[in-house]
């Protein structure tokens, strides 16, 4: 039950509270049913009237979803350091979905079966991919830090499609994250699928940067801090680019202020897509 109330978008120690009270209702009461209605009762009284009525009218959305029995795609979006992968992650687990991969895991595979004298962008960060481009390149037109990374971003969205291909061949739901996630550059519109396209971006460059910072402490220095700081210009040049075209796209962008602001509307995204698909 506290994963199914997660689903919601409440947090964790929050739905595991309610899940609680309602093991402890059933008990007082001698049963080991309970519909909705009572447990709409017990949310308002652990949560409060707006947040118990905001969780059972997602928890009834979530319902639906999985009676539509098609399976879920969902693409997060983002420049480097913005916490898509962390909210990919909480969000395949909060709908139990069990495949989680990344574009830079894909990118990686290609590394190893393209040689930089062949492929030369995939060698590069997404920040540093206009490192890649030859000088006549460069000088062709725009600007080479996005002119490398957009052509990196081909690259990896041949790999990408492939692996939402065999995806819904097999019948399977998929968290797919990563920076290569480029507005208007992915075929979204995949029949029998719930697929949700969204970009997580941070507004503020300072809270953008402390990020690195914490990163760089839970794994220990894996990843070398100073290129990422060293490289924030380029990385808000990106997410700058990224945030333009999914206004043009119509991609939803969430600004990652907090992860439970972020995963409630990611969660809400993938339950209204589900509604549409349901009314059609």
């Amino acid at each position: 039950m506290s994963r199914a109330l997660a689903a919601t978008g409440l947090t964790i120690t929050r739905a595991y509270e309610l899940a609680r009270r309602a093991d402890a209702d059933m008990a007082e009461r001698g049963t080991d049913r309970l519909d909705l209605d009572r447990l709409a009762e017990l949310a308002s009284d652990v949560l409060g009237e707006a947040e118990g009525t905001r969780t059972m009218r997602r928890l009834r959305r979530l319902h639906a979803l999985r009676q539509l029995d098609a399976p879920i795609i969902l693409l997060v979006g983002g420049a480097t350091g913005t916490g898509k992968s962390t909210i990919a992650t909480e969000a395949a687990h909060r709908l139990g979905i069990t495949r989680v991969t990344s574009t830079d895991f894909i990118r990686q595979t290609m590394r190893a079966f393209f040689s930089p004298a062949f492929m030369p962008s995939v060698h590069y960060s997404s920040f540093e991919a206009g490192l890649a481009l030859t000088k006549a390149e460069e000088d062709e037109a725009g600007d080479a830090r996005l002119l490398g990374f957009l052509d990196q971003t081909r690259n990896v969205l041949v790999g990408v499609e492939a692996a939402i291909d065999r995806s819904l061949a097999e019948g399977w739901s998929m968290v797919l994250e990563g920076v290569h996630l480029v507005p208007g550059m992915l075929d979204v519109d995949r029949n029998g699928a719930i697929v949700v396209q969204c970009l997580v971006a941070i507004e503020d460059e300072d809270l953008h940067r402390s990020h690195f910072w914490v990163r760089d402490h839970a794994t220990e220095g894996l990843r070398p801090l100073e290129k990422y700081i060293d490289g924030m210009p380029e990385i808000r040049l990106i997410q700058d680019a990224l945030i333009e075209r999914a206004r043009r796209c119509d991609v939803p962008v969430i600004m990652n202020a907090t992860l439970d602001q972020a995963m409630g509307e990611v969660l809400d995204l993938v339950l209204s897509t589900a509604d549409r698909l349901v009314s059609a």
